[in-house]
């Protein structure tokens, strides 16, 4: 239980792990919303699934539908930017950051990413979803250029 008490002593790296499960959180949700358009939509990527609309398989439910592939892409470029930013991050944290410039970094990247969600889902005009991932990349940059110049030039 002792490791337990030195992470709620770490704040930084507390605050690193609330921000992080949000993150991985609304990123696992997406593979729900998935398959909520899929139902909805009566589009199935495998000829199996379709039993569960139809008693026998059907292969005119196994069809791309564009909601469907909107959701699957904004999905997999949340796989393409939660990830590094989690493993930079728990990085990050052991450089011994100033609290308030770690919130600030994983404060903002959670918000681009919950953005860029709404922008992709709601079809927003770019660049919406544009500024949106590049203000996550430019976080985990930032945490990544302070890890690497942490452990260069210290």
């Amino acid at each position: 239980m002792s490791s337990l008490g030195s992470m709620k002593d770490n704040q930084v790296l507390l605050a690193f792990s609330t921000y992080a499960i949000i993150a991985i959180l609304k990123m696992m949700l997406m593979s729900f919303l998935t398959s909520y358009f899929r139902m909805t939509r009566k589009a199935f990527a495998n000829l199996e699934d379709t039993k569960l609309v139809v008693p026998t398989e059907d292969k005119k439910f196994v069809v791309a539908n564009p909601d469907v592939e909107r959701v699957r892409r904004c999905h997999q470029n949340d796989l393409e930017n939660v990830i590094p930013f989690v493993l930079v991050g728990l990085l990050y944290t052991l450089t011994g950051p100033d609290l308030s410039t770690a919130l600030l970094h994983f404060r903002v990247f959670v918000g681009s990413r919950i953005f860029h969600t709404i922008a992709y889902i709601g079809c927003l005009p770019q660049p919406s979803r544009a500024l949106c991932f590049t203000v996550g990349v430019l976080v985990t940059f930032s945490m990544a250029w302070t890890v690497l110049s942490t452990a260069l030039f210290s």
